[in-house]
This record gives C-alpha cells, sequence and structure tokens, in this order.
C-alpha cells in the first residue's frame, strides 16, 4: 500500500510544486495568486504528509480525494500560468474574471479539508483521540459515503472495541438500505470485518458476522465476499468459536445461501454441513458424538436418555432407530462419511458380545447387562476414542453445555434454518443432511422444540423432501419405507398435519406430498388427514393439500389405485367438486387436475357418480382459464371420456 500511495501521489505534489513556482513568477494579479500560493503550500504540505504516512491511508478514499485534488491543481495551475503573460499587449488582454480566484480558492480549500479529513480518520485511535472528524467536503454530495469510509477505516486502525462499534454501525446502515450495503462492499468493508469476525471479541464477531449476513443481499455481492474467503472464516467460526457468535454465523449461511445458490456447494466444501448438524445433534440426540462408534451400549444409551426427555411418536421411533443399529451395528457418521478405522472394529466387536437381545427391551436389558472389569475398560476406552474423534474432527464441544437455554434454542434454530437454505435444490446436500442423524433431529425438534425451531426444521425437511422428490436415489437412500428415521419424520409430518392448526402446517403437507411415492400401498394414514384439508377455509391450505394428494393420485405414482381409492373413500370427491366450482382460482386449478386423475383411475365408482363428477368435468372444459395448458386439457378429455364409458347413463346403474 505504500507504493501506491507514493505513486498516486507523486503527480499531485508536483502539480502543487508547480503551481507555486508559477505564483512567484506572476506578472499579474500578484494579490491573487499570492493567495492561491499560500493555500497550495498547506496542501502540498499535507500531500507529503500523506505520502508519509502510507501503508496507515485508507485505500478508497485516498483515491477518490487524491483523483479530485489533482484535478483541483490542475486548474489551478492552468489559471497561475495565465498571469505570467509577458509584454503590454499581452497584460491588457490577459482578463481573468476575479470569480475565477474566488473559486479556486475554495476549491483549494475543499481538498485541504478532504486530505485533512483523510489524515484524521486513517490515523490510529490513540491519535485520534477523540476528535470529531466531520464531514470532509468531497462528501458534502453523499454524506452517507463518508460515514461509511469513517467506520471502515475504524475497522483497519481503530481498537478491539471501536472496531465492533464500528461493526454495529455498518449493520445499522445496510439494514437500513440496500444501497448502502452495496456502498459498504464496494467500499472496502468486507474484508476487515472477516479480520474482525476472526480475531475480536465474541460482541465484535456478532456484529461482523450480523454485517456480512446483510450485506448479503444479491448474488453480486454474496460472490464478492465468497471471493474474500467468507467460506474458510465461517466454518472455522462454526467449529471452535462462541456459541452466540455460531449462532449468527449459521443466520449469515442462510442469508447467503439464500440469495447466492451457487455457494451451497462451495460451504458444503468447507464442512459447513457437518457443523451444522453437529450443532442440530446437540443435546437433542443425546451422546451424538458416539456417531463415531456406534455400537449396541450406545445405541441403548441413547435410548434411555431419548425416553427420559421426550415422549410420543418421535420417542417411539428412536427405540426403533436403536433396534435397527443393532442389526446394522454401523451407521453413518452425522458429520461427515467415515471410513471405520480399526479401533472401531475392535470397539464394535466387544460391545457385541456385552449386551444380550437389547431389542426387546432396551432399558431392562441396559439394566440386565453385565459387564466385566475388562469390559468396561473397553468401553472407557471406546467413549474416549469417541470423543477425540469429535474433537479431532468436528465440533468444539468444550462449554457448550454452560450456555444458556435460549442461546442454545437460537443455535438450533439457526443452524435449522442455515441447512433448510443449504439444501434447497441441493441433492449432495440433501444427501449429505440425510446420512447424518438430521432427520431424526428434525423430528424430535419438530415435537418438542420453541416454535421458532419447529419452524426451521419443518423448513428444512420441505425442501428435502422437495430434492427427493425429484431425485430416485436420494428417495430411495433416504425414505425407505422401514427407516426408522424416515418414520420419525412421517410420524411428525402427519401429527402436524392432523392438528391443522399451526403455521407449520402448509411446509409438512408439501413435505407429504413429495414422500407420495415413498409409502407403501398399506400405507394410507395420511390421506385422510390430507382430504380433511380440502374443506379448510384457507384457500392456500386447500391449494397445497390438492398438490400433495394430486402426487398420491398421479400416473406418475406407481400406486396411484390405490391412493385414488383412498381419496374417494375419505370423502374427496365432495370437496374438491366445491373447490372446482366455488373455491379461488388459485385452488380451482389443482383441485381439478386432482379430480381428473381420480375420475381416470376410478371411473367406475360409485361414489364418482354419485356425486355427478362428470357433469362436473363437462363444466370445466368450457372454462378457459381453468384448462391453460395443453396437458390439463388432455387430461380433462381423458377423464371425461373413461367416466363416459362407465356413467353415460348417469348414476342409475350404481342404484
Amino acid at each position: 500500500m505504500a507504493d501506491l500511495v507514493k505513486q498516486i501521489l507523486t503527480k499531485p505534489i508536483q502539480l502543487a510544486d508547480q503551481v507555486i513556482k508559477a505564483a512567484d513568477e506572476a506578472s499579474s494579479f500578484k494579490q491573487e495568486c499570492t493567495d492561491l500560493r499560500s493555500k497550495t503550500e498547506k496542501l502540498v504540505a499535507l500531500l507529503r504528509q500523506a505520502a508519509r504516512a502510507g501503508n496507515d491511508l485508507y485505500e478508497r478514499p485516498t483515491r477518490r480525494i487524491i483523483d479530485d485534488t489533482e484535478q483541483v491543481l490542475e486548474k489551478a495551475l492552468a489559471l497561475v500560468l495565465k498571469c505570467r503573460a509577458h509584454g503590454l499587449v499581452k497584460r491588457v488582454f490577459t482578463i481573468i474574471p476575479a470569480a475565477q480566484f474566488r473559486k479556486m480558492s475554495s476549491q483549494l480549500e475543499n481538498s485541504i479539508g478532504d486530505v485533512s479529513w483523510l489524515l484524521r480518520v486513517s490515523a490510529s485511535a490513540d491519535e485520534r483521540a477523540d476528535d470529531c472528524l466531520g464531514l470532509p467536503p468531497i462528501a458534502a454530495n453523499e454524506p452517507i459515503l463518508c460515514l461509511i469510509w469513517e467506520q471502515i477505516a475504524i475497522l483497519y486502525t481503530g481498537s478491539v472495541d471501536d472496531r465492533s462499534d464500528a461493526a454495529n454501525s455498518l449493520v445499522s446502515l445496510a439494514r437500513d438500505n440496500d444501497r448502502y450495503g452495496k456502498l459498504i462492499i464496494e467500499e472496502g468493508g468486507v474484508g476487515p470485518l472477516l479480520k474482525l469476525l476472526k480475531e475480536g471479541k465474541s460482541e465484535g464477531q456478532e456484529n461482523a458476522a450480523r454485517a456480512i449476513g446483510l450485506l448479503g443481499r444479491d448474488p453480486e455481492s454474496v460472490e464478492h465476499m465468497i471471493h474474500a474467503g467468507v467460506c474458510s472464516v465461517f466454518a472455522k467460526i462454526l467449529k471452535e468459536g462462541p456459541m452466540k457468535v455460531q449462532a449468527v454465523v449459521a443466520w449469515a449461511v442462510s442469508e447467503l445461501a439464500a440469495h447466492y445458490p451457487k455457494c451451497q456447494d462451495l460451504f458444503h466444501q468447507h464442512n459447513t454441513i457437518r457443523l451444522l448438524v453437529s450443532h442440530l445433534a446437540f443435546e437433542t440426540v443425546q451422546e451424538h458424538s458416539k456417531y463415531a462408534i456406534v455400537s449396541k451400549a450406545t445405541s441403548m444409551h441413547h435410548a434411555v436418555v431419548l425416553a427420559s426427555n421426550t415422549n410420543g411418536s418421535a420417542t417411539d421411533t428412536a427405540h426403533k432407530l436403536i433396534e435397527d443399529d443393532d442389526k446394522n451395528h454401523t451407521l453413518p457418521h452425522p458429520l461427515g462419511n467415515k471410513k471405520p478405522s480399526h479401533m472401531h472394529s475392535v470397539v464394535a466387536t466387544a460391545m457385541k458380545g456385552q449386551i444380550k437381545q437389547p431389542q426387546q427391551n432396551p432399558i431392562n436389558g441396559l439394566n440386565q447387562t453385565k459387564v466385566n472389569g475388562n469390559n468396561s475398560q473397553k468401553q472407557n476406552q471406546a467413549h474416549h476414542h469417541s470423543q477425540h474423534s469429535l474433537s479431532s474432527s468436528g465440533l468444539n464441544n468444550k462449554g457448550r453445555e454452560l450456555e444458556d437455554p435460549a442461546t442454545k434454542a437460537y443455535m438450533k434454530a439457526m443452524a435449522a434454518r442455515a441447512l433448510w437454505k443449504l439444501a434447497k435444490g441441493n441433492s449432495p446436500i440433501c444427501r449429505s443432511i440425510t446420512e447424518s442423524r438430521a432427520l431424526l433431529c428434525f423430528a424430535v425438534l419438530l415435537e418438542k422444540g420453541p416454535e421458532d425451531v419447529q419452524y426451521d426444521s419443518a423448513m428444512a425437511i420441505m425442501e428435502i423432501t422437495s430434492v427427493a422428490e425429484v431425485d430416485a436415489e436420494l428417495r430411495r437412500s433416504a425414505f425407505k419405507p422401514n427407516s426408522p428415521a424416515c418414520k420419525a419424520v412421517v410420524d411428525q409430518l402427519l401429527r402436524i398435519i392432523e392438528q391443522a392448526d399451526s403455521d407449520l402446517l402448509v411446509p409438512c403437507v408439501k413435505a407429504i406430498g413429495s414422500l407420495a411415492r415413498t409409502f407403501r400401498a398399506t400405507e394410507t394414514r395420511m390421506i385422510t388427514p390430507l382430504v380433511k384439508l380440502l374443506d379448510e377455509r384457507e384457500a392456500d391450505i386447500s391449494k397445497e393439500a390438492a398438490i400433495a394428494l394430486k402426487k398420491f393420485a398421479s400416473s406418475d405414482n406407481y400406486l396411484h389405485l390405490d391412493h385414488s381409492k383412498a381419496i374417494i373413500s375419505a370423502g374427496g370427491a365432495k370437496h374438491l367438486i366445491q373447490l372446482v366450482y366455488f373455491g379461488e382460482q388459485i385452488v380451482q386449478s389443482p383441485s381439478l387436475l386432482l379430480l381428473c386423475y381420480i375420475a381416470l383411475h376410478v371411473p367406475d365408482s360409485e361414489e364418482l357418480a354419485q356425486a355427478e363428477v362428470l357433469t362436473v368435468l363437462e363444466w370445466a372444459s368450457k372454462q378457459s382459464y381453468l384448462i391453460q395448458d395443453e396437458y390439463m386439457e388432455s387430461l380433462l378429455q381423458e377423464a371425461k371420456s373413461r367416466l363416459e364409458l362407465y356413467q353415460s347413463r348417469g348414476s342409475r346403474g350404481f342404484h
């Protein structure tokens, strides 16, 4: 920076010297030239002081101010040179308005003020003391730019506390106005914010992380921060930082991923997913550090803790997960894919011989298990190895259990939110999430977590299932019908849908719809609560229920016939007719689509005949706003043809 400063200051210093020399040689307007000379001497003294400061100068305002100063000195030199005219004729015909000298004097004064402000704003905190910097003349037309320069300069040169305050000021500016956020990025604010995040105190780190999250409001801004190294800094904080800072960083990750999906993979490469899952699992699925070495003993302990802390279906499914662990002996590591080490195999084999029939009654089995001294020693070694495995490859657990409950809850909410945004439309990330214990964590949090944690968990599940809907491999691996974690999630989704009284309803309905192709023919318990939602007063809920049921009844679903019959049995036909006739337009189209699929697959249904579905379809075929695409028109005609084949004589044949 020192060389760069000297380079950009060389020309204005030379110009100032030329102005001084030309003023001394003036043969006309001597008083005016003397005034300009005096001001130029003050200015060049400041410019030489700036050149000596070198590295201490803040680059962005330096460039702007020196460029303007150079232009002023060029004009001053041109004016003074006119006053050196020789000969009587030249002196007589050299007419310079007095206003021109006054204007030039004012511009030199402004340049003196700008360079003085630059030296003050670039000074260290001790040198600056409590001096009020004020506004430099250059910022008269845009005072907010000066404020941004001042705060960023403090981030570069201020004390730790001053840098924290400056970051907080940038938070306020970025929150108030998108344009201010762009200015902060353009004026070089990202670098010192990241440095504060790495080196500052807890409060300063929080402010820096919050500022970075607010700055990432568009793809261009996020891309700039990615190039500045935000991914690696965030990963380091999520691994080792204070929990309050980690929570804000997790929120910032969610903001950057939401506004620039291309950064999802970069966060994934920096192990952000496994670190977020660790925060999600902490005190949600107890003893999650045992993921490194999964054995019967650790699985049973997990069951005991869950049984003592939770109730309901998520707890029951957790016990089933224990049974599944006992059958397979190993489960994927939640913090990443890890090959079993030799110690892993030794400990797993040792644990296998310690437990007798834990599947029958995990809790009683634990009480009845007998271990000798050698086995106890092996178990302690396993625990030590497990803890070492986590601390060396994942999260730093030290002191986390001492955090206050509000901080822990906020951390979980932000971890779930970040996973939600990172998972959106990204198969590899969804696969990493589902290969960990995250699904089980989401199930437990949906049941027991605070409202914001429940909402973020529901949204994360919605995005993961949405990807699984179009990714057959992910669907088969993560949502197998006999998977305990999958069962736990489905149980909670259905519980929320059946209650139908929370903000979680829409994401849960969408998630169940996305999983439509994973359910067996005998698994029909989700149909009835979805059909009931068709009679919901709120149009958006009825619409989502119709869309979800359409995925069950669609021809793409192998079990469409069974699901169509189940929808009819649950009374879906009468609700759909009401929605097609009288529903809002956003509900009419998905309801008509679902009705067509049901009519297509079960045309001989007596319920459809009695409900006069054929009449509804004939009416709909004449409503142009309902059949705006070719697929809808084709499906409607096919459904009508099928119904006419069985019901052309009306419903008399069914009485």
